[in-house]
């Protein structure tokens, strides 16, 4: 299938799309050659600082707990995204992590997460008691 030359698809080796990335970049980044990718409201460098001021904002206008650190969004998303049953190698692309042990790192295990599997192997358990019963035989 031909394509003109508006229509060319941006894709990295994972086949993940680049347009966004290049969009958030020409929003973003300094405007002149060899500018930074990373620049404050008024285009100056982007100061930890600044970041800091601006993430208190956001944190308090949304009701989030005072000590809740921008990084630990990280470890929050990527729990999410594996409560979804998405596979490590795809956790670890998503996250922009380099090996899967790094991504194992960002990523914690609940009671929820523990409970769940608990009450599987149960009702498993139970299953079979159950089947054994009505065979009358006894499972080895």
């Amino acid at each position: 299938m031909a394509r003109g030359p508006g229509r060319r698809r941006h894709r990295r080796a994972s086949g993940v799309r680049l347009v966004g990335a290049q969009r958030r970049i020409q929003w973003f980044a300094a405007k002149e050659p060899g500018g930074l990718l990373f620049v404050g409201e008024r285009g100056a460098p982007f100061r930890r600082s600044t970041f800091g001021s601006g993430w208190r904002r956001a944190r308090a206008a949304v009701g989030l707990p005072l000590n809740l650190r921008f990084y630990e969004l990280r470890h929050t998303g990527n729990t999410l995204a594996a409560d979804t049953g998405a596979k490590l190698k795809d956790l670890t692309v998503r996250a922009g992590q380099s090996s899967q042990k790094a991504q194992l790192i960002h990523q914690h295990s609940t009671l929820e997460h523990q409970r769940r599997p608990a009450e599987d192997i149960d009702a498993h358990v139970r299953d079979r008691r159950g089947n054994v019963a009505s065979q009358g035989s006894v499972a080895r």
